[in-house]
Protein backbone atom coordinates (compact mmCIF):
# COMPACT_ATOMS: atom_id res chain seq x y z
CA UNK A 1 0.00 0.00 0.00
CA UNK A 2 1.50 3.36 -0.96
CA UNK A 3 2.44 5.41 2.08
CA UNK A 4 4.00 8.86 2.40
CA UNK A 5 7.33 8.08 0.63
CA UNK A 6 5.62 6.41 -2.32
CA UNK A 7 3.03 9.16 -2.69
CA UNK A 8 5.68 11.88 -2.38
CA UNK A 9 7.69 10.18 -5.14
CA UNK A 10 4.56 10.09 -7.32
CA UNK A 11 3.94 13.80 -6.71
CA UNK A 12 7.52 14.82 -7.52
CA UNK A 13 7.44 12.79 -10.73
CA UNK A 14 3.99 14.04 -11.72
CA UNK A 15 4.60 17.74 -11.08
CA UNK A 16 6.64 18.57 -14.22
CA UNK A 17 4.19 16.60 -16.40
CA UNK A 18 0.93 18.30 -15.42
CA UNK A 19 1.56 21.49 -13.47
CA UNK A 20 0.29 24.45 -15.51
CA UNK A 21 -1.64 22.19 -17.90
CA UNK A 22 -5.34 22.60 -18.71
CA UNK A 23 -7.80 19.73 -18.31
CA UNK A 24 -9.56 19.56 -21.66
CA UNK A 25 -11.68 16.48 -21.04
CA UNK A 26 -12.38 13.95 -18.28
CA UNK A 27 -13.14 10.30 -19.14
CA UNK A 28 -14.58 7.98 -16.45
CA UNK A 29 -14.81 4.44 -17.87
CA UNK A 30 -15.16 2.97 -14.36
CA UNK A 31 -17.49 5.16 -12.25
CA UNK A 32 -16.64 3.25 -9.07
CA UNK A 33 -13.40 5.26 -8.93
CA UNK A 34 -15.27 8.49 -8.19
CA UNK A 35 -17.82 7.12 -5.69
CA UNK A 36 -19.68 8.55 -3.87
CA UNK A 37 -19.36 11.47 -6.30
CA UNK A 38 -21.21 11.24 -9.59
CA UNK A 39 -18.75 10.83 -12.51
CA UNK A 40 -20.62 13.43 -14.57
CA UNK A 41 -20.22 15.90 -11.70
CA UNK A 42 -16.50 15.14 -11.46
CA UNK A 43 -16.07 15.69 -15.19
CA UNK A 44 -18.11 18.86 -15.16
CA UNK A 45 -16.13 20.41 -12.27
CA UNK A 46 -12.68 19.46 -13.61
CA UNK A 47 -13.05 20.11 -17.35
CA UNK A 48 -11.68 23.44 -18.46
CA UNK A 49 -9.74 23.95 -15.24
CA UNK A 50 -5.98 24.56 -15.16
CA UNK A 51 -3.72 22.64 -12.76
CA UNK A 52 -1.93 25.30 -10.73
CA UNK A 53 -0.16 23.19 -8.13
CA UNK A 54 0.68 19.51 -7.67
CA UNK A 55 1.04 18.71 -3.98
CA UNK A 56 0.58 16.07 -1.30
CA UNK A 57 -1.06 15.86 2.11
CA UNK A 58 -0.56 12.62 3.97
CA UNK A 59 -1.28 9.88 1.43
CA UNK A 60 -3.34 12.12 -0.85
CA UNK A 61 -2.16 13.43 -4.22
CA UNK A 62 -3.55 16.95 -4.69
CA UNK A 63 -4.09 18.80 -7.96
CA UNK A 64 -4.90 22.37 -6.98
CA UNK A 65 -6.93 23.84 -9.85
CA UNK A 66 -7.51 27.46 -10.80
CA UNK A 67 -10.91 26.82 -9.29
CA UNK A 68 -11.35 23.85 -7.00
CA UNK A 69 -9.27 20.84 -6.01
CA UNK A 70 -8.83 17.33 -7.39
CA UNK A 71 -7.72 14.63 -4.95
CA UNK A 72 -6.41 11.13 -5.64
CA UNK A 73 -6.00 8.46 -2.99
CA UNK A 74 -4.13 5.39 -4.22
CA UNK A 75 -5.25 3.17 -1.32
CA UNK A 76 -3.88 -0.38 -1.83
CA UNK A 77 -2.86 -0.71 -5.48
CA UNK A 78 -3.70 2.57 -7.17
CA UNK A 79 -1.23 4.01 -9.64
CA UNK A 80 -0.93 6.77 -12.21
CA UNK A 81 -0.33 6.26 -15.94
CA UNK A 82 0.72 8.60 -18.71
CA UNK A 83 -0.37 8.57 -22.36
CA UNK A 84 1.06 10.79 -25.07
CA UNK A 85 -2.37 11.90 -26.30
CA UNK A 86 -6.04 10.98 -26.56
CA UNK A 87 -5.41 8.72 -29.53
CA UNK A 88 -3.00 6.55 -27.56
CA UNK A 89 -5.46 6.45 -24.65
CA UNK A 90 -8.24 5.18 -26.91
CA UNK A 91 -5.97 2.59 -28.52
CA UNK A 92 -4.52 1.19 -25.29
CA UNK A 93 -6.98 1.73 -22.45
CA UNK A 94 -9.53 -0.91 -21.43
CA UNK A 95 -9.23 -2.91 -24.63
CA UNK A 96 -10.04 -6.39 -23.33
CA UNK A 97 -7.33 -8.69 -22.04
CA UNK A 98 -4.50 -6.79 -23.73
CA UNK A 99 -5.64 -3.32 -22.76
CA UNK A 100 -4.27 -1.06 -20.07
CA UNK A 101 -6.72 -0.73 -17.20
CA UNK A 102 -7.75 2.90 -16.62
CA UNK A 103 -10.50 4.05 -14.24
CA UNK A 104 -10.34 7.80 -14.89
CA UNK A 105 -8.40 9.74 -17.53
CA UNK A 106 -7.66 13.46 -17.49
CA UNK A 107 -7.03 14.55 -21.07
CA UNK A 108 -4.82 17.64 -20.85
CA UNK A 109 -3.76 20.19 -23.43
CA UNK A 110 -0.62 18.06 -23.64
CA UNK A 111 -0.74 14.41 -22.65
CA UNK A 112 -3.26 12.29 -20.73
CA UNK A 113 -3.05 11.35 -17.05
CA UNK A 114 -4.68 8.05 -16.15
CA UNK A 115 -5.77 6.92 -12.70
CA UNK A 116 -6.02 3.15 -12.30
CA UNK A 117 -6.75 0.60 -9.59
CA UNK A 118 -7.81 -2.86 -10.74
CA UNK A 119 -9.12 -3.67 -7.26
CA UNK A 120 -11.17 -0.45 -7.24
CA UNK A 121 -10.18 0.75 -3.78
CA UNK A 122 -8.52 3.95 -5.03
CA UNK A 123 -10.58 7.11 -5.40
CA UNK A 124 -10.47 10.32 -7.47
CA UNK A 125 -12.66 13.23 -6.36
CA UNK A 126 -13.16 16.90 -7.16
CA UNK A 127 -13.97 19.53 -4.52
CA UNK A 128 -14.82 23.20 -4.46
CA UNK A 129 -12.08 23.80 -1.86
CA UNK A 130 -9.76 22.00 0.56
CA UNK A 131 -12.27 22.58 3.36
CA UNK A 132 -14.90 20.57 1.46
CA UNK A 133 -12.78 17.40 1.43
CA UNK A 134 -13.53 15.39 4.60
CA UNK A 135 -10.42 13.22 4.21
CA UNK A 136 -8.09 16.21 4.23
CA UNK A 137 -9.85 18.05 7.04
CA UNK A 138 -9.11 15.31 9.58
CA UNK A 139 -5.44 14.83 8.74
CA UNK A 140 -2.92 15.44 11.48
CA UNK A 141 0.57 16.85 11.09
CA UNK A 142 2.47 15.60 8.05
CA UNK A 143 5.37 13.36 9.00
CA UNK A 144 7.75 15.06 6.55
CA UNK A 145 6.77 18.63 7.38
CA UNK A 146 8.86 21.09 9.39
CA UNK A 147 6.04 21.24 11.94
CA UNK A 148 6.65 17.60 12.85
CA UNK A 149 9.10 18.35 15.66
CA UNK A 150 10.19 16.14 18.53
CA UNK A 151 8.62 18.59 20.99
CA UNK A 152 5.22 18.52 19.26
CA UNK A 153 5.40 14.77 18.84
CA UNK A 154 6.08 14.37 22.57
CA UNK A 155 2.95 16.37 23.42
CA UNK A 156 0.80 14.15 21.20
CA UNK A 157 2.24 10.94 22.62
CA UNK A 158 1.81 12.03 26.23
CA UNK A 159 -1.90 12.64 25.64
CA UNK A 160 -2.59 9.14 24.28
CA UNK A 161 -2.94 5.74 25.97
CA UNK A 162 -3.08 3.87 22.68
CA UNK A 163 -0.44 1.29 21.73
CA UNK A 164 2.40 2.90 19.79
CA UNK A 165 1.63 1.03 16.58
CA UNK A 166 -2.01 2.09 16.62
CA UNK A 167 -1.02 5.67 17.43
CA UNK A 168 1.32 5.88 14.44
CA UNK A 169 -1.36 4.54 12.08
CA UNK A 170 -3.86 7.19 13.17
CA UNK A 171 -3.84 9.69 10.29
CA UNK A 172 -5.51 12.31 12.50
CA UNK A 173 -2.35 12.33 14.64
CA UNK A 174 0.54 11.99 12.19
CA UNK A 175 -0.36 11.86 8.51
CA UNK A 176 1.39 9.62 6.02
CA UNK A 177 2.64 6.69 8.09
CA UNK A 178 1.13 3.30 7.29
CA UNK A 179 1.72 -0.29 8.28
CA UNK A 180 5.11 -0.64 6.62
CA UNK A 181 6.87 2.42 8.01
CA UNK A 182 5.30 2.24 11.45
CA UNK A 183 6.84 -1.23 11.85
CA UNK A 184 10.17 -0.02 10.48
CA UNK A 185 10.25 3.11 12.67
CA UNK A 186 9.46 1.18 15.84
CA UNK A 187 12.14 -1.38 14.99
CA UNK A 188 14.73 1.31 14.40
CA UNK A 189 13.75 3.08 17.63
CA UNK A 190 13.90 -0.23 19.56
CA UNK A 191 10.38 0.24 20.92
CA UNK A 192 7.74 -2.40 21.59
CA UNK A 193 4.74 -1.68 19.31
CA UNK A 194 2.39 -2.68 22.15
CA UNK A 195 3.62 -0.04 24.59
CA UNK A 196 1.25 2.74 25.52
CA UNK A 197 2.16 6.00 23.84
CA UNK A 198 2.15 7.98 27.09
CA UNK A 199 4.71 5.68 28.74
CA UNK A 200 7.62 6.85 26.59
CA UNK A 201 10.43 8.68 28.31
CA UNK A 202 11.75 11.90 26.69
CA UNK A 203 14.81 10.15 25.25
CA UNK A 204 12.57 7.44 23.75
CA UNK A 205 10.32 10.07 22.17
CA UNK A 206 13.35 11.70 20.57
CA UNK A 207 14.57 8.30 19.38
CA UNK A 208 11.22 7.45 17.80
CA UNK A 209 10.90 10.87 16.16
CA UNK A 210 14.39 10.53 14.68
CA UNK A 211 13.60 7.00 13.50
CA UNK A 212 10.39 8.09 11.72
CA UNK A 213 12.12 10.93 9.89
CA UNK A 214 15.07 8.71 8.97
CA UNK A 215 12.97 5.75 7.78
CA UNK A 216 10.71 7.95 5.64
CA UNK A 217 13.65 9.82 4.12
CA UNK A 218 15.42 6.59 3.25
CA UNK A 219 12.28 5.09 1.74
CA UNK A 220 11.65 8.24 -0.32
CA UNK A 221 15.19 8.09 -1.70
CA UNK A 222 14.54 4.48 -2.71
CA UNK A 223 11.18 5.37 -4.32
CA UNK A 224 12.83 8.09 -6.41
CA UNK A 225 15.70 5.89 -7.68
CA UNK A 226 14.29 4.78 -9.99
CA UNK A 227 11.41 7.24 -10.12
CA UNK A 228 7.89 6.04 -10.98
CA UNK A 229 7.51 5.27 -14.69
CA UNK A 230 3.98 6.33 -15.57
CA UNK A 231 4.48 5.12 -19.16
CA UNK A 232 4.74 1.52 -17.95
CA UNK A 233 1.33 0.16 -16.83
CA UNK A 234 3.12 -2.40 -14.65
CA UNK A 235 5.40 0.06 -12.88
CA UNK A 236 5.84 -0.19 -9.16
CA UNK A 237 8.43 0.89 -6.63
CA UNK A 238 11.64 -1.10 -6.88
CA UNK A 239 14.08 -2.10 -4.18
CA UNK A 240 12.04 -1.29 -1.08
CA UNK A 241 12.36 -4.85 0.20
CA UNK A 242 16.14 -4.33 0.49
CA UNK A 243 15.79 -1.52 3.03
CA UNK A 244 13.18 -3.19 5.27
CA UNK A 245 14.35 -4.46 8.65
CA UNK A 246 11.13 -5.81 10.17
CA UNK A 247 8.14 -5.60 7.85
CA UNK A 248 7.19 -8.98 6.36
CA UNK A 249 10.34 -10.62 7.80
CA UNK A 250 8.50 -13.00 10.10
CA UNK A 251 10.74 -15.89 11.17
CA UNK A 252 13.88 -14.32 9.73
CA UNK A 253 16.70 -13.17 11.98
CA UNK A 254 16.61 -9.64 13.35
CA UNK A 255 19.42 -7.76 11.66
CA UNK A 256 20.38 -6.24 14.99
CA UNK A 257 20.29 -9.09 17.54
CA UNK A 258 19.56 -12.30 15.61
CA UNK A 259 16.23 -13.06 17.32
CA UNK A 260 13.53 -14.23 14.87
CA UNK A 261 11.18 -11.45 13.81
CA UNK A 262 7.66 -12.05 15.09
CA UNK A 263 4.27 -11.13 13.69
CA UNK A 264 1.29 -10.16 15.83
CA UNK A 265 -2.11 -8.70 14.98
CA UNK A 266 -2.88 -5.13 16.04
CA UNK A 267 -6.03 -3.33 14.98
CA UNK A 268 -6.67 -5.90 12.27
CA UNK A 269 -3.20 -5.48 10.75
CA UNK A 270 0.06 -7.38 10.98
CA UNK A 271 2.81 -5.93 13.14
CA UNK A 272 6.37 -7.18 12.67
CA UNK A 273 8.81 -6.72 15.55
CA UNK A 274 11.72 -8.16 17.49
CA UNK A 275 10.81 -9.29 21.00
CA UNK A 276 14.40 -9.14 22.24
CA UNK A 277 15.54 -5.68 21.19
CA UNK A 278 12.26 -3.75 21.03
CA UNK A 279 11.32 -2.85 24.62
Amino acid sequence: MPELPEVEAVVRTLRPLVQGRKIRCVHVPHPIATKPQDPAQVARQAQGRRIRIVDRQGKYVLLVLDRGLLTMHLRLDGRLLWFANGKELRERANQGGNGVHVDVALELDQGVLGFADRRHFGRLHVWESVDDCPGLSVLGIDALSREFTSHRFAAMLSASKRPLKDFLLDQSRVAGIGNIYSCESLWQARLDPRRRANTLKPREVRRLHKAIVSVLARALECCLHPAPNFRDPEWWFQGLERILRAYRREGRSCRRCGEPIRRIAQGGRSTYWCRRCQQ
